[in-house]
């Protein structure tokens, strides 16, 4: 397996840089800042769809595009870990919804992100079709 490493940089405030083989980010407190939730879902998102896409590609179906949108929910606990998430994968032109929808459970299914969030939050995946 490849390794994968990022460098985060930081002021004396909670305003900083990730710099990744490929490109930056900005985090925390200023203009573009991402926060760690924010970064979080981005993770749970970018794998889940890379995983959709390699199962969707390996059943030779075919879309225009799509989007992931995740929301969530933290509990109320003094370390408040995520509750609930929300997925929600939209394609647009789908070939074949039915095997769209099981590729979509698939992905969420072999997602290494998403099998480490569902260990402390319930995950729910809706797939909508335009």
């Amino acid at each position: 397996m490849a390794t994968s490493n990022i460098l985060t940089k930081w002021t004396n405030e909670f305003k900083g840089i990730m710099e990744a083989q490929n490109g930056n980010v900005l985090l925390g407190d200023q203009p573009n800042g991402v926060s760690p939730y924010n970064l979080l879902f981005g993770a749970l998102a970018s794998c889940f769809y890379a995983t959709f896409l390699s199962i969707a590609n390996k059943k030779r179906l075919s879309f225009t595009s799509a989007t992931v949108e995740v929301s969530g929910k933290k509990r109320e606990d003094k370390i408040a870990t995520l509750e609930y998430v929300k997925m929600v994968l939209t394609i647009k032109d789908p070939s074949n919804k039915a095997q769209m929808i099981r590729s979509a459970e698939l992905g969420a299914q072999y997602c290494s992100v998403h099998e480490t969030v569902s260990k402390v939050a319930k995950i729910d995946l809706e797939v909508l079709f335009e």
